[in-house]
């Protein structure tokens, strides 16, 4: 992967310019030598793809998104907009929603990940009701579990929308499930995933960046900026090709038996980089492969 062209977000008052909250990257993707366009973030994320990429240049090649998270059909929007300008994403909509979406990516990480189990579940639509969700437990057995969406949990709201102490209590399941399905909103993506917990060792995850399946960057989970873990990462790089996506991170955290679990697979575009990174080693190592 060579790519010489990134898709960063706009400041929203400045359309012209990256989005504050990635404007040093952009500047770090330009010293690597990449070139930089801006499109529409809020524009997108309202359902008008077209004005988006208004800024892109038509027949300007092949692009890397880097940016706030996108939902998988607005990532599609994106793409056809694009298309009908004559441009192209590198990580197309479908190695985006593999790579981003818990169903996309679990069945390669089995035995590195925690078990899970999930459903799908409409953006306006409430949670399911008690009984389904002990249907949808039962695989996992008795024993706590974690609440999350097919791409991000509420682990801040810890006790109200994330862990529920006991999955067998089909009560204190729906309860959190609910809370969970009430806070996520509009933002609710694809339905509710269950997990098995795993109790981990407190010290930060480690996050790795992940580029034609080989890892170009490990560094420290975005919640725990002053912390880098070493993961050893022969099985997790084998499941990372089997994939078979370009630009991928995968989370890493230490079990208290002394097992590096996978905790989260995303698209490397849309992943952060830890507080005071500036993505210049990422942007550096991107161009070079």
């Amino acid at each position: 992967m060579a790519p010489a062209s990134f898709l960063f977000c706009s400041d929203p008052l400045r359309p012209g310019r990256p989005d504050p909250g990635f404007a040093q990257e952009a500047e770090a993707a330009r010293r690597a030598g990449a070139r930089v366009v801006t499109v529409d973030h809020d524009a997108l994320l309202g359902g008008d793809a077209k004005a988006a990429v208004g800024r892109v240049p038509r027949d300007s090649g092949t692009y890397l998104y880097r940016g706030w998270m996108i939902p998988a059909a607005r990532y599609e929007a994106l793409e056809q907009a694009l298309a009908a300008r004559g441009c192209s994403l590198r990580t197309t909509a479908t190695a985006y929603r593999t790579a981003h979406e818990l169903p996309g990516w679990y069945g390669v990480f089995g035995g590195l990940t925690p078990r899970s189990v999930w459903c799908a579940l409409p953006v306006s639509g409430g949670p399911p009701d008690a009984a389904s969700l002990s249907r949808l437990a039962e695989p996992l057995g008795p024993g706590p579990g974690i609440v999350k969406d097919f791409v991000k949990s509420r682990k801040h709201e810890w006790h109200e929308a994330c862990f529920v102490p006991e999955l067998s209590d089909a009560e204190g399941l729906a309860r959190v499930v609910g809370r969970f399905v009430e806070l996520q909103g509009d933002f609710l993506a694809g339905g509710v995933v269950l997990r098995a917990y795993e109790p981990f060792i407190a010290g930060g995850e480690a996050r790795v960046w992940w580029v034609d399946g080989e890892p170009v960057r490990v560094t420290a989970h975005p919640d725990t900026p002053g912390r880098v873990p070493a993961p050893g990462l022969d099985a997790v790089g084998a499941a990372v090709r089997r994939l078979g996506r370009g630009w991928v991170t995968t989370d890493l955290a230490l079990r208290e038996d002394g097992v590096w679990r996978v905790v989260e697979v995303g698209d490397g575009q849309v992943s952060g980089l830890p507080a005071g990174d500036d993505g210049e080693a990422l942007f550096a190592a991107l161009l070079a492969l």
